[in-house]
């Protein structure tokens, strides 16, 4: 546990609050924009789920988070939330993290069981009930074409696995032709303050690169406030997690993001644990 779960101290006073308050009663994503907050000023650190040479395992790290474990923890907390306890320890979070982190939910140790694209992610949640993929009903969506996602594999002397275990490029770069295969709709970032009032506390929000190498460069969470969609995440550039500005303004600020994808979290009542209906649910996905 010390290498899997760094912190728990801060992950208990996150619970405790948020049993003491209610929150639970609340829908999913106004809990998960809430549980978000809680991790406002926590700083941005890389790489924090390469923690060993070999074993893949969940792991949460609170005392430093990057834009997918930002989300990623706070949607496992949310979700904790819906499954009452007294209090709750920090495998209750494991659980979560693998159920969301690795394809079909499972993680046996390899690290290639866990999922490395966004737009993969979004897939493969959704398949099982856990979010939404709302690009399209949110209006002026158009199709990405030409994208391949090769990072894994380009980049892979930065991924402490793939750098320590060879044998593991040639798979990697098996399953990134997969994820190049899955449909990607988003909306161009010029068109995003026009539905920006259709954005929910707690949607998922991946910002779509304009460059080769993966669909999605970033991710974080909308905060609704002061009637405005503000973008909710790990910052790099401000080296924290922040509630920055609108979702539009942000993607306007950088010449590098083309536009958005848009997940919502579904509360676990949605989930689907059969693996039949999984992967019906993938083929009608296009995965």
């Amino acid at each position: 546990m010390d290498t899997t779960f760094v912190n728990p101290a801060r992950f208990h006073n996150i619970m405790a609050k948020a049993q003491a308050a209610g929150w639970g009663r609340r829908p999913i994503g106004a809990r998960l924009a809430l549980l978000g907050r809680e991790c406002l000023g926590i700083p941005y650190v890389g790489f924090t789920l390469e923690i060993d040479d070999r074993i893949e395992c969940p792991s949460a790290n609170f005392n430093g988070l990057d834009c997918w474990t930002f989300f990623e923890l706070a949607l496992g907390m949310a979700r904790l939330l819906e499954r009452p306890r007294a209090a709750y320890a920090p495998q209750d979070l494991l659980k979560e993290i693998q159920w969301t982190r690795y394809r079909a939910g499972r993680c046996q140790g390899n690290y290639l069981e866990r999922i490395h694209y966004l737009n993969e992610w979004f897939v493969d949640n959704e398949a099982r009930g856990n979010v939404q993929d709302i690009t399209r009903r949110l209006g002026g969506a158009v199709r990405l074409e030409g994208r391949e996602s090769r990072e894994m594999t380009i980049l892979w002397k930065g991924y402490r696995y793939l750098r320590c275990n060879p044998e593991l490029r040639p798979q990697m770069a098996r399953l990134e032709a997969r994820v190049n295969a899955l449909p990607v709709w988003y909306i161009p970032k010029h068109d995003v303050a026009k539905i920006e009032a259709k954005l929910q506390d707690g949607d998922i929000a991946g910002i779509v690169a304009k460059d080769q190498g993966g669909v999605c460069s970033h991710v974080g969470l909308i905060a609704r406030s002061g009637g405005q969609a503000r973008f909710m995440h790990a910052s790099k550039n401000h080296r924290e997690v922040v509630l920055d500005q609108t979702i539009s303004g942000y993607l306007n600020s950088f010449s590098s993001h083309a536009g958005l994808i848009v997940a919502r979290p579904l509360p676990t009542a949605s989930e689907v644990t059969s693996r039949s209906a999984y992967e019906a649910n993938l083929r009608a996905l296009g995965a």
